[in-house]
Order: C-alpha cells, then structure tokens, then sequence
C-alpha cells in the first residue's frame, strides 16, 4: 500500500460520530422492539447505548468465546471513549458486544439467533423484492453483454436497484450516481480469462443478495467464471450483512418467483451439487482489521480468483478506514492485494480514493453529503 493517510478517529468525523450519538442507540431501541429480551439481555443492551454514547469502551467478559483474541485487539483502546479510537475498530467491536449483550454465543434458546432477521425477513417479503424477481423475465431478453450490465449495476445499488426502471429507461439510470465506473474494465477482465474463479466477498443481504445471486448465475451461465466462491459472514455483523441462512433465504424467493426467477434458483443450486457455486464464512470477514492482514489461506485463495468486493465496509476494509486524498489511485491503495480485485460500492463512509481532483471540489461545491449519504456509488478495478 502506499504512504499511509490518518486512520478515521469517529470523533474526526460527523458521520462516524453520528454513528455512536444516533443509529447505535436508534438500532438498541429497535432489538428490544423486535424481541422478547429477557431482564439480563435488555439490561445489557441499554448499557451498551449508553457506554456508547457517554462512557468508556468495556472489553468482553473473560468468559466470551472468542474474549482473548479481542482482548488482544483492543488493548489499546479499552478505558477510552468509543469516538476516541479508531472508526472501522469500534464499529466492529460495537456489533461483537451487541452479539454479547443478546446472548448469540451463549448455550441457551438465543444461542446463534440472528437478531437482524426481522429485517431482512420484512425486506424479502417487501414489493421491492417482488418487483425486482418479476423483472428477470424482461432482462432474460436482454443481449449477454447489456443483461450482464445491467445485472452488475443492480448488485452495485443493492436495494436501490429497481431493475425494472433499469430495463424500461437504460443504464443512465444507474449510471448516473456513479462518481467512478470501471465497469468496462471489469468486464474485460472476466473476458480475458474466460472459466476462471471469481470470488464474490458480499456485503448485504436481502435485494442486494439476490441482485448477487443473480449475477453469479449469469458470470456461470455465459462462462465467464467456471466457479463462484460467495464469501458471507459466519455470523451476523452490522445489521444487513449476509450469512449462509440468508444466501439460502435468497434463493428460496427466487425459486418460489416462478419464470426467470425459478430457473435462476435452479441453475444455482445445480452449480452448487457439482462445485461450481460455493459458500463460505471465513472469520476474518468479523474481525476489526483492513485486509492488508488477511490471513494467508485466504490471500492464497483469492490470488488466483477475480475477488468482487460488494458494499462500503469491505471498500473501507479494501483501501484502508483512512483520510486519503480522494485523487490517490484505487491501484495505488490496494497494490498489496495479491490478485485481481474490483471494488462495488454505495458510498455510505468518508473514505473514498480513485476519483478526479475537479471532480471532487465539484461534488464538494453541490453542498450535499455525498461521501455518506448513499446517492452514489462506484466500479474500480485493479489491475
């Protein structure tokens, strides 16, 4: 990687700030809303919003199952307050304690419970996802190359996909909120080594996981990868953040949307019987470091693969939860990586490299907040 920038301190940043003063506690208050919480679990969890927000970072009990590696990881940061310490650390400490707080690792009827699935489960059933699966049977009509763009797009925006609208007014659609697009590249690199690995690391579950599903069908189907690898996380982390169960919830609602939708679901899960579509949950996707230490099964594994890094966490955790200077080169920050990667990202954080210095000042001068506000988004590729 390049000359290191500043690591983002939350209470360098209204957004990160923000971050611990409002949705942590905002999040809290929902968990108790959804669950039946016991006295223990819900005493817990009001302490957490409170420490967040006024107190001092607390470590894992010494009886949590994973407590002495997260006692290594912060032991310089515990007794400080949360927007004191690193951003992507704390972030991610935050949703390991709240795990704690609900009793997930514990033997007893919330053991492994996944407290964002009233969530997700509202999103699937919802009419932007029914939308979306009664699309496919008009993007199946689309030529390879304009369906494949406009699939990759749709796994860009997530649940702002509206693949419909993609269909009936063309890519500008999509196209328009993109502040970096090196989609031709990326298709140009699939084409280059044609039956391949591609790793696909997800970030959201829901739409966003479908769209991915999707697109993972149609890179097996034209041959554009002869094997997918879908990283997901081993548990649940951050609100939306995918799992195996929602990989496999995600491909229930494509199978039971009939027509394109059916045949999707179909072809994956035979992809699946034969190898050529894998999952996997490696822990390092839950932990509160960038990848510059990945551990070496898993850059052995993704040196040889195209890797798709989805959504803003695995961008912060790509390129480093740094101050860059958004001119700094995309190739420059994540030369380190030992394969070909690509970069999909709503930008929901501060950080962002690769872009045009006028290009910046000119976002800047708009007045709007669109590092954060997820209004737009990005492709990048490297090499």
């Amino acid at each position: 990687m390049s000359q290191q920038a500043p690591v983002i301190i939350s209470s360098e940043s209204p957004f990160a700030s923000d971050v611990f003063a409002k949705r942590h506690p905002a999040l809290i208050e929902r968990l108790t809303g959804a669950w039946p919480f016991g006295p223990g679990q819900r005493k817990a969890l009001s302490e957490l919003a409170e420490e967040g927000v006024h107190g001092v970072i607390r470590p894992l009990p010494d009886s949590a199952v994973d407590a002495q590696l997260w006692h290594e990881w912060g032991s310089a940061y515990y007794g400080r307050r949360w927007v004191e310490v690193p951003f992507l650390w704390a972030e991610s400490f935050f949703y390991r304690r709240l795990l704690e707080a609900a009793s997930f690792f514990e033997p007893g009827p919330w053991q492994g419970v996944d407290l964002f699935a009233p969530f997700k489960q509202a999103e699937l059933a919802g009419e932007v996802v029914s939308a979306e699966i009664a699309a496919l049977d008009d993007v199946a009509d689309l030529a390879d190359d304009e369906r494949g763009q406009a699939l990759l797009l749709s796994s860009l925006w997530g649940n702002r996909a509206d693949l419909a609208l993609q269909i009936t007014s063309g890519r500008y659609v999509q196209a328009s909120g993109l502040v970096a697009d090196d989609s031709e590249r990326l298709w140009k690199l699939l084409l280059s080594a044609p039956g391949g690995t591609v790793a696909l690391v997800a970030d959201n579950a829901g739409s966003e996981m479908l769209a991915d599903l999707v697109l993972i069908d149609h890179l097996l189907a034209c041959g554009l990868a002869g094997k997918v690898v879908l990283h997901v996380k081993p548990a649940p982390y951050y609100v939306s953040d995918a799992t195996p169960v929602d990989v496999a919830d995600c491909l229930r609602a494509l199978l039971h949307g009939k027509g394109e939708a059916q045949a999707i679901s179909e072809r994956l899960h035979a992809a699946a019987a034969v190898g050529r579509l894998q999952v996997r949950a490696d822990a390092f996707w839950c932990s509160p470091f960038d990848f510059t230490v990945m551990p070496q099964s898993l850059r052995d594994e993704l040196g040889s693969a195209v890797t798709i890094f989805k959504g803003d966490l695995n961008y912060r955790r790509l390129v480093g939860d740094r101050w860059w200077d958004p001119a700094t080169p995309f190739a420059e920050v994540t030369n380190y990586f030992p394969g070909r990667t690509a970069a999909l990202r709503t930008l929901k954080s501060d950080v962002v490299v690769g872009l045009q210095t006028q290009q910046v000042g000119d976002l800047d001068q708009a007045g709007t907040s669109w590092r954060t506000s997820g209004t737009h988004a990005l492709i990048q590729v490297h090499p």
